[in-house]
């Protein structure tokens, strides 16, 4: 898919609508893009960072919505996949004329479109948001749910889930961490807290220095986190990383982390499994922040919705267990396991809506 052109990738991937935005009077470049709705409306987050191309930034918003979809079918919730993508750098051109025209441009879609916090946006960024729209998720600063907290409890079931498998305690256990933002930092201190060595590396030395202060984290450069010799490497960071160049420094035994789209292309996936490591799909990993909704739309209660998170260990485990019976890679199988839930809910949405039209 790495030569399709955007517009043949979204034909590609299945996608419903794709919405451009170019508003110059406000300085707003960007897209989102709505992948499926089966389940319910579309549900991701908005970032906004310098992409080399518009046409980059678009491949962006297509393959992460793509990846809510699955994420919300995976964990069962009543929603769609979508994304929303500024172009622009955060520091520079991340302007109220900028947040109101795009809050303005989610509200025209009428609640097809529920969008949050991402790379480059803020909570703050969503109060002015919110102003123009009211399709927005954790846009409540006083919310007791904290959907880093929920993101990295689940990254960190999913190491715990892959430390029984390789027959290890997560005492003593090594992770080598790759990036310690909000949910990165969160997956260490809860690996620490559990007598897991970890070791960090962030662009950000800021987020180091904490790290080491901390969590008695040890700290490496940026690039050097491939190569440490752990048991479990575990990006929380960009995605693309696991990749050509990447995957054959991995010493680790097994790959879990919280980042999206963590393979360059999905071929990767059979370099790793090739080289016997064990990788948890990204979607099913990382699906901690998703479901604080339940807890946003009075689905459940905190206790509740923090228990839905720990299944996540066992749900990748039995993914674990099935790629093994098969020889086949986890990402086939978790693959499989959305499209065949996507296949049966389209059906019945068609049988609904046919037998609405009879009714009528």
């Amino acid at each position: 898919m790495g030569e399709l052109s955007a517009l043949d990738l979204a034909a590609a991937l299945g996608h419903e609508e794709v919405i451009v935005l170019n508003d110059r009077e406000a300085g707003l470049q960007g897209v989102i893009a709505i992948h499926d709705s089966t389940f319910g409306p579309g549900v991701g987050g908005t970032r906004m960072r310098v992409y080399p191309s518009f046409d980059a930034a678009v491949t962006d918003a297509l393959r992460l919505s793509r990846a809510m979809t699955y994420k919300a079918t995976m964990v069962e919730m009543p929603y769609g996949g979508a994304k929303g993508v500024i172009v622009g750098d955060p520091g520079r051109d991340k302007t109220r004329a900028v947040l109101m025209t795009y809050a303005k441009a989610v509200d025209r879609l009428g609640g097809r479109f529920f969008t949050g916090c991402d790379m480059g946006i803020e909570p703050r960024d969503l109060m002015v948001m919110r102003r123009h729209t009211k399709h927005l998720s954790h846009a409540n600063e006083d919310s007791p749910v904290d959907t880093s907290y929920l993101a990295g409890l689940g990254v960190f079931e999913g190491i715990a889930a892959a430390a029984a498998i390789l027959g290890r305690e997560l005492r003593g256990l090594i992770v080598a961490i790759q990036g310690v933002g909000a949910v990165g930092y969160q997956v260490a201190r809860l690996l620490a807290e559990h007598g897991a060595h970890v070791v960090v590396a962030d662009p950000d030395p800021g987020r180091t220095r904490r790290a080491n202060l901390m969590l008695e984290a040890q700290v490496v450069e940026p690039e050097a986190i491939y190569d440490v010799d752990a048991d479990v490497f575990s990006p929380n960071a960009t995605g693309g990383i696991l990749n050509d160049d990447t995957i054959p420094r991995l010493k680790a035994h097994a790959v879990v982390g919280g980042a999206n789209e963590q393979l360059l292309e999905p071929r990767h996936g059979e370099a790793l499994h090739a080289r016997n490591i064990l990788w948890a799909p990204d979607y099913v990993v990382n699906a901690g922040g998703l479901l604080s909704l339940l807890y946003e739309t009075k689905q459940a209660d905190e206790a509740g919705v923090e228990e839905r998170v720990r299944l996540i260990g066992p749900r990748l485990a039995d993914i674990w267990h099935r790629a093994n019976e098969e020889d086949t890679t986890p990402g086939v199988v978790a693959d499989r396991i959305v499209e065949e839930r996507l296949a049966l809910g389209k059906r019945a949405k068609t049988e609904s809506m046919r037998r609405t039209k009879y009714e009528d």
